[in-house]
């Protein structure tokens, strides 16, 4: 959603950009959590419909379900994590290099810097008055360097808080699609049926809710994300049903 002309005054106004510039990068998990929502939903309701493919029973569905639902929630989790770790490290060992260059090379470091904004257009004094400004501070020499040398961004992400929400998204929506089948009251084909619609309000929800985050059309995301959960729902009881056939289930 777009901000208004109004509102982006009122952002711009000096103490306002004084204000925002005090205060430290937050990290958004809303991708993390976009993603363990979308995966946990197609991850459930892809077992469940293979279930129902081979013809098993409803409380095979949903223990099966449950258990690959928080096995999943898990390991996904820990991949996120693991991964923002490996970026961290990678981040930080960067950092230790420049540091040790500018105690043992500082003219060749030096050198980089004015490299690196001559490249952007500057020249003569204002080139040399932006390398005597940054390399006055060394804290302040060593982010330029990571931004502009190693394409690396100056806050470090946070591994756990990306993993919670990425755990905490894929539980949430993906329990949904198992809600029917605690209802032992209707039949196995309703219970699906239920599941089925449960499954593509979701898609279909978060794809729209992605793109209001992100100001994108938003009947578009929707459709996108219920296409993609679909075809992956519509897969599993495809080999479900194959498996049966194959096997002899009765």
């Amino acid at each position: 959603m777009k901000t208004s002309k109004v509102e982006l005054i009122r952002q711009h106004h000096p103490d306002a950009i004084e204000a925002r510039l005090k205060q430290a990068p937050k990290q958004s998990t809303m991708s993390d959590a976009i993603l363990g929502g979308i995966d946990g939903c197609v991850t459930t309701f892809a077992v469940v419909s293979g279930a129902i493919g081979a013809n098993f029973p409803a409380t095979v569905a949903l223990v099966l379900g449950l258990a690959n639902l928080f096995a999943d929630a898990f390991s996904m989790a820990i991949s996120n994590y693991e991964s923002m770790k490996a970026e961290q490290d990678y981040r930080s060992s960067i950092w230790d290099e420049e540091q040790h260059h500018i105690d043992q090379v500082p003219e060749g470091e030096r050198e980089e810097v004015r490299q690196i904004f001559q490249n952007k257009g500057f020249s003569d004094q204002t080139l040399e008055t932006i390398v005597n400004t940054i390399t006055s501070n060394e804290r302040l020499w060593i982010e330029t360097m990571l931004t502009e040398e190693h394409g690396l961004p100056l806050s470090a992400a946070k591994p756990l808080k990306a993993a919670i929400a990425t755990f905490s998204a894929f539980i949430l929506v993906g329990v949904m699609p198992l809600l029917p089948f605690l209802l032992s009251s209707i039949d196995t084909n309703a219970q699906f049926a239920a599941s089925a619609v449960i499954a593509g309000v979701m898609f279909f929800a978060i794809g729209s809710l992605k793109s209001l985050i992100f100001s994108k059309p938003v009947f578009r995301a929707g459709l996108s994300t219920l296409i993609t959960g679909g075809a992956a729902a519509s897969l599993a009881f495809i080999v479900g049903y194959v498996l049966r056939e194959v096997f002899g289930i009765a």
